[in-house]
């Protein structure tokens, strides 16, 4: 059935000063909806046969603009409903218009988390946020500024169905719907939405979710990597050797915190960081491994508040962009090495700094260590339960834990 979308005036209500409030009235499969376009007419200045200002209304150019406009704007939201086939009442249209209206769509939405990441140099988060943005707006062709109720359970699967078709990945898929779900909820959670909008309590993201290629390797196949000789070896190989102990028995410290540490972080024989990833303080004891890899890396002249690895210059990178885009580099770099390392002890998966991630949590875990007790920063599907629980432990208890890793 057609849509009405009408103006009139709602003569069932009078003001004090005797006039009327102009209402546009929608109507839909017998249901009706009233919304008030905020003005009021004198009878004596109202056509109520044609509904519409007579000629001797006062700055009728004026309100003859706002009537057409108000109308255009429903008659659009209608067409653009239809050509998507979805389904809407009087009621939900005129919600729709009204987010319009304050100016609360998904696009300004994206840009004012840009605005905050940028704000607080969350470089990496701005990277992520800005993929599922182009990915969504080249999906819209560029009409993103649409209200948040447009996107509900059918937008997203046809959403779904137009990735898939350019051949992405169920991880890319599962990234970008993740990333999307966190728009709503932060949309939710700064009150711009409403939780009656939230499309994702029934489009569940963890169907996409899958099992990954086995990125942990074993002790002995640690204790292989420890005994190399790397004395002919060019500098980056031994660097990334280094890396990827550290990493393992530094609980699994990423590639990045490991990069950003300062010699300041080093207090009474443990390691204390802030995770840049999460904003949560760390702490872990040095081994005797990790110590003399700490110690190679000395400067005989160097002071607290220089970096510990050689990877970023603080007299050369000194922007938030300089440093990821020095440690992306290096990273590259070092991941190359750590391939011809593991190839050099006959593993069957590639090394790389996030198997020293990955193999400390594993370890620990076969080893019978509560999995409360194991870092908080390998993907899983729930880290912030994860991470309240971690901080309720004591570091005796880490450490404690950590005298498995070999």
């Amino acid at each position: 059935m057609a849509t009405g979308v009408s103006i009139l005036c709602y003569k069932s209500k009078t003001l004090a000063n005797g006039a009327h409030p102009l209402m546009i009235r929608l109507c839909k499969d017998g249901k009706k909806k009233y919304v008030s376009l905020g003005v009021a007419v004198l009878p004596q200045f109202w056509d109520f046969e044609k509904n519409k200002p007579k000629r001797n209304y006062p700055n009728k150019i004026l309100i003859d603009k706002l009537i057409a406009s108000k109308m255009a704007e429903y008659n659009a939201l209608v067409v653009d409903m239809m050509a998507e086939r979805k389904e809407y009442t009087p009621r939900s249209l005129a919600q729709a218009v009204e987010q319009k209206t304050q100016g609360q769509t998904v696009a300004e939405m994206y840009d004012k988390l840009f605005a905050e990441m940028k704000k607080t140099n969350r470089l990496g988060n701005l990277a992520v946020y800005k993929y599922s943005f182009n990915s969504l707006m080249n999906y819209t062709r560029n009409k993103l500024d649409i209200p948040f109720r447009d996107i509900d359970c059918l937008w997203l699967k046809r959403y779904e169905e137009w990735l898939h078709a350019r051949g992405c990945k169920d991880t890319t898929i599962s990234q970008l719907f993740r990333t999307l779900r966190s728009v709503f909820n932060k949309a939710i959670e700064q009150e711009v939405i409403k939780q009656n909008v939230y499309p994702f309590n029934r489009f569940k993201v963890n169907k996409f979710d899958v099992h990954t290629v086995k990125r942990a390797i074993s002790k002995e196949e640690v204790q292989k990597i420890l005994a190399l000789d790397l004395s002919d070896s060019c500098f980056y190989r031994v660097l990334a050797r280094d890396l990827f102990l550290f990493s393992y028995f530094g609980a699994g410290i990423n590639f990045s915190d490991i990069a950003l540490l300062r010699f300041n972080d080093l207090r009474d024989g443990r390691v204390c960081y802030v995770r840049k990833k999460t904003g949560k303080s760390i702490g872990f004891p040095l081994n005797d491994i990790s110590t003399k890899i700490v110690e190679k890396y000395t400067r005989p002249f160097g002071n607290d508040n220089d970096y510990i690895f050689p990877i970023l210059d603080a007299g050369i990178h000194k922007t938030e962009q300089q440093k990821r885009d020095r440690i992306r580099k290096t990273l590259k770099k070092v991941n190359r090495e750590l391939k011809v390392l593991g190839e050099m002890i006959g593993l069957e998966i590639p090394l790389t700094t996030y198997v020293a991630h990955h193999t400390y949590a594993t370890v620990l875990k076969r080893s019978g260590v509560s999995v409360a007790l194991i870092s908080e920063s390998l993907g899983h599907s729930d880290l912030s339960t994860t991470q309240i629980y971690l901080d309720s432990f004591e570091n005796s208890q880490i450490d404690a834990a950590m005298q498995h890793l070999l």
